[in-house]
């Protein structure tokens, strides 16, 4: 059996995916064809535990919404010359009677929005914001890359514990603790923050190709901030703060902007 710091360097040696959205290598020890039939299979088994609301003009506007950011999606890889990106995908928007303020994308584009998002979502633009932002985590393997994470984590924690063996009982579970608390503060509450905010941009630029007024989507993290009723520090959040996401998304809408109007202009 190989021993835990083996597998560690073994997975992280043989990990690196790129992200075509940034150009970086990013961690993912799971492909499409391994992580999208399980996720599927999740999916289904949440919409039949759950209410899901059809034939109503909030789920038929979520269904057309979708297909347009996903046809954006299509577009933008395209765009950059990777015609088969999306081959694997099967996209699904359904809306779910909850109060829960929250929408989720599995890997491979299953998407759920929750019906106590919508007051907030407010418009057709604040729903689409939404929607970019949540078909952007499927296309930038964000659900993958947390469970490589995770993986990852899960070694370095069985790496301590065989380095910690000759310590006392009391030692090594101070050791572990110690561990527990680097790796999430100082790593994975940072690595999810980054793909909150990778979304945010990537679904900003979808938003804009599919024709949708980007201006809404800062507004819609005011509303957000409103309705918001944590104080859980930054730091210790697996997003970034509202003022943080409001004050990147004004930043970036420019830049959306333009790549919609360059995709356009390349048909």
């Amino acid at each position: 059996m190989k021993s835990p710091i083996i597998i560690v360097l073994l997975l992280l040696i043989s990990s690196c995916k790129v992200n075509h959205f940034t150009g970086k290598k990013t961690l993912n020890l799971y492909g499409n064809k391994q992580l999208f039939p399980m996720a599927f299979r999740e999916y289904d088994t949440f919409l039949a535990e759950n209410k899901v609301i059809q034939g109503t003009k909030e789920s038929e506007q979520i269904q057309q919404i979708g297909v347009k950011i996903a046809a954006a999606a299509q577009h933008y890889f395209e765009y950059k010359g990777l015609l088969d990106y999306l081959k694997d995908y099967s996209w699904a928007f359904n809306l779910v009677e909850d109060e829960s303020v929250n929408a989720w994308c599995m890997p491979g584009g299953k998407i759920v929005f929750y019906t106590g998002i919508l007051p907030i979502a407010a418009n057709e633009n604040g729903i689409a914001a939404i929607m970019g932002h949540e078909v952007a985590h499927a296309l930038a393997d964000h659900g993958a890359q947390r469970m490589s994470a995770s993986t990852i984590q899960m070694a370095g924690a069985a790496l301590t514990d065989r380095l910690t063996q000759k310590e006392s009982d009391e030692k090594r579970a101070v050791f572990m603790q110690a561990y527990g608390v680097a790796t999430t503060v100082g790593g994975m509450l940072p690595f999810s923050r980054k793909h909150e905010s990778e979304a945010d941009k990537i679904g900003l630029q979808l938003m804009a190709i599919a024709g949708y007024d980007t201006n809404e989507a800062p507004l819609l993290w005011e509303r957000m901030r409103e309705a918001s009723k944590g104080d859980t520090p930054e730091f210790l959040s697996t997003h970034p703060s509202e003022e943080r996401r409001i004050e990147n998304l004004k930043k970036w809408i420019p830049e959306a902007q333009q790549l919609a109007r360059e995709i356009k202009n390349s048909k």
